[in-house]
């Protein structure tokens, strides 16, 4: 199983964190499937490649709860919603 969740990058008391696509029973540094963003908490700084994001979900990827609050923000599950709603009709 895929999950989207965060990767932790940066140094000592200054962490920025990779939002990616990784196996399940991966560690927390391990091996990703695809970079999809990235969050820096202390600049407040987000960015999200939004189709790649997308296309994991739509093929099952679960998000933690941490990356589901940032990419509620940035609108993408309304954008999720619409993609789903345009291949039905």
């Amino acid at each position: 199983m895929v999950k989207l969740r965060l990767k932790r990058c940066g140094r000592k008391q200054r962490a920025i964190y990779r939002i990616v696509a990784i196996d399940v029973r991966s560690r927390r540094e391990g091996r990703d499937l695809r970079k999809v963003g990235f969050y820096d908490p202390i600049k407040n700084q987000i960015y999200l490649n939004v189709p790649a994001i997308i296309y994991f979900l739509e093929k099952g990827a679960q998000p933690t709860e941490t990356v589901h609050d940032i990419s509620k923000k940035a609108c993408v599950f309304t954008e999720l919603r619409l993609n789903q709603q345009t291949k039905l009709n």
